[in-house]
């Protein structure tokens, strides 16, 4: 029963950590990135008109331009690496989850033509940089003049900072007014890089995106959410379902302790059950005997372990953090890994797969030794009592 019990527990548990992840990666990651993306060659100029026209294609919920610059942010001898996002504050809310996860600021604050920088919060606490600090955005382009070759650098000013939870976002997203950016990138007023999509199924968005892209015309083509994070997110799908199928091994061992442990009892009441056939007992009977035995062994260890798993899978987020807090240590560097926690989320499904999975085994682990069982022979068995 404890072993049966322990490796419904790590089923349920684990598997429910798999799916955390999943959530957090559909929620957190590709809520801040965008689904898909239009682009062109070159600047996008009369960018309304052509976001009216997407906005009609079914299946997309928002549309919202923006501009991209990636480049180095400094301060006080602190150097940072970042992708900079020019957004139009009104509309970024349309197609980003950013403003569910401001510490400080808003996205109002992002003003035209006073250019304000939100930056997460572990690009914060590396550049030693707070709300109302300015920091120097360098660019990957060179200025030539008289005196030589100068990178381009504009100053920036700290309005807000953000916590998403996932250390590529955290620690090397920017986000900018969209004319301030355009200005950076000497396009002429009003022109972007292209517009972002959000569609109601994110899994519709790169079929749609690639219809929407020929319908617009051949100047324009897409990029989706599989072609920066698709990998990622099939790893994660792939690493739940292994995972599932070599825990289940640790059920089909407690399942194997189910078949010694009757074996054993069969040899030790050998006679017994020659007892009980001399007194008119079948072989089904004697069979049903220990098939009811094993049987009530599976129930119990895997409704113990359904559970204490489901208790363990509701509290294992906070009981790792609490961890964390005790050791002073964090188990998810957010340098090495997209989530910087432990998420948890428990589904129906997987309890209902993991117990039924127990049972079945424990049903099939009762099997053979009720068969050894309903072959003893009374004669032989009493030959010697």
């Amino acid at each position: 029963m404890t072993g049966l019990a322990l490796g419904v527990i790590v089923m349920i548990v684990v598997l429910s950590v798999m799916n955390g992840f999943d959530r957090e990666m559909r929620n957190r990651v590709l809520g801040m990135v965008p689904h898909a993306t239009i682009e062109a060659a070159q600047p996008i100029a009369d960018w309304p008109a052509l976001a009216a026209k997407a906005g009609q294609y079914p299946g997309v919920a928002a549309v919202a331009p923006f501009t991209q610059l990636q480049g180095l942010l400094t301060h006080d001898g602190q150097v940072q690496k970042v992708l900079l996002n020019g957004i139009d504050p009104a509309q970024e809310a349309k197609v980003s989850i950013v403003d569910a996860f401001l510490r400080e600021g808003q996205l109002a604050d992002l003003a035209s033509g006073g250019f304000g920088l939100m930056i997460g919060d572990k690009a914060a606490t590396k550049l030693g940089v707070k709300v109302g600090d300015k920091v120097t955005f360098v660019a990957p382009e060179v200025t030539v003049t008289p005196a030589g070759m100068f990178p381009r650098m504009k100053r920036f000013t700290v309005t807000g900072i953000f916590h998403v939870g996932a250390g590529e976002i955290d620690g090397y997203l920017g986000l900018a007014n969209l004319e301030d950016l355009g200005r950076l990138h000497r396009w002429k007023a009003g022109e972007v890089q292209g517009l972002r999509l959000k569609f109601d199924d994110l899994f519709q968005a790169p079929r749609g995106a690639y219809q929407l892209a020929q319908q617009l015309g051949a100047d324009y083509y897409t990029r989706d959410w599989t072609r920066t994070h698709g990998n990622l997110y099939q790893a994660i799908r792939m690493e739940k379902n292994m995972i599932g199928l070599l825990l289940l091994l640790i059920v089909a061992v407690a399942a194997f302790n189910i078949i010694s442990t009757l074996v054993m009892v069969v040899n030790d009441k050998r006679g017994d059950i020659a007892i009980l056939r001399t007194l008119g007992m079948t072989p089904r009977q004697i069979m049903g005997v220990f098939m009811v035995q094993g049987t009530i062994i599976g129930v119990i260890g895997t409704l113990v372990g359904g559970a204490l798993g489901v208790l363990g899978a509701l509290n294992v987020s906070r009981a790792i953090a609490g961890l964390e807090g005790l050791l002073g240590h964090k188990f998810l560097n957010p340098d090495v890994y997209f989530i910087d926690y432990i998420p948890s989320q428990l589904m129906a499904q997987d309890v209902l797969l993991v117990c039924g999975a127990a049972l079945a085994l424990s049903f099939l682990a009762t099997l053979y030794p009720a068969w050894r069982a309903a072959r003893t022979q009374p004669a032989e068995a009493l030959r010697y009592e």
